[in-house]
């Protein structure tokens, strides 16, 4: 597949939609790719990659950042998507001891699921001065083995960010594996519309069409822009 036909059809679903051109952000998830891969779609221009893991990002984004950020890609002008610097998205499960390096590094974490790592993140943003964007993780599908916030819990949590001086700017969701992922990201719409926050994380290589007519502004695609990882 790669870069030019996902956001081919990226452009094609908007128009499906009835959504303007460029309303759907893609996030290249890079996790547990070879740098080659990852350098050729920085060269092709791309700017907004997704990872999972903050020692992997650790190890090779701050040389990436250094080399790309303001350069124009190949096409002669800023990041296809529209982004001169890199915009790292944290889309991988946060541990609450890993809070401060991925307030360091991330500018937008995908993954706030339970107070404490509320509490984790509120304490770095005010340390450091930095503000990432935050989505709240919803488990719309009620699975005990995932995480993410229960939707009959979610009025609560975000009070609770709240107080604790956190503005989430979207929700993110992973339907069941094996359903229908449409009513969940419907769900999710739902919910965000219900409570005024404009970002939508959902879709990802398999579903991303289906989440971008239900609302998406930001969708994760990894294998189909990389190639199949080798966790070897």
């Amino acid at each position: 597949m790669g870069l030019t036909d996902i956001t081919s059809r990226i452009a094609a679903a908007e128009t499906a939609a009835g959504r303007a051109q460029g309303s759907v952000r893609l996030i290249a998830v890079s996790k547990v790719q070879p740098n080659e891969r990852v350098e050729a779609v920085l060269n092709a221009g791309h700017r907004v990659f997704g990872e999972n893991y903050v020692q992997e990002t650790q190890g090779k984004w701050p040389d990436w950042r250094d080399r790309f950020d303001g350069i124009d890609g190949i096409d002669g002008i800023d990041g296809i998507d529209g982004i001169d610097g890199i915009d790292l998205h944290m889309i991988g499960p946060l541990q609450s001891n890993k809070a401060r390096q991925a307030v360091q590094l991330f500018d937008a974490i995908h993954t706030l699921d339970r107070a404490t790592l509320a509490r984790k993140l509120a304490a770095q943003i005010q340390e450091q001065g930095r503000q990432p964007q935050l989505f709240v993780q919803v488990n719309t599908g009620d699975e005990p083995q995932k995480a993410g916030i229960l939707v009959d819990e979610l009025p609560g949590f975000l009070s609770y960010c709240a107080q604790l001086d956190l503005s989430p700017s979207g929700l993110m969701c992973i339907p069941p594996e094996g359903l229908d992922p449409q009513p969940h990201f419907a769900m999710l719409r739902k919910l965000a519309a219900e409570h005024g926050l404009p970002n939508l994380s959902m879709g990802m290589s398999a579903d991303f069409e289906t989440a971008i007519a239900e609302g998406a502004t930001h969708i994760r695609v990894g294998s189909a822009i990389f190639g199949a990882r080798d966790y070897s």
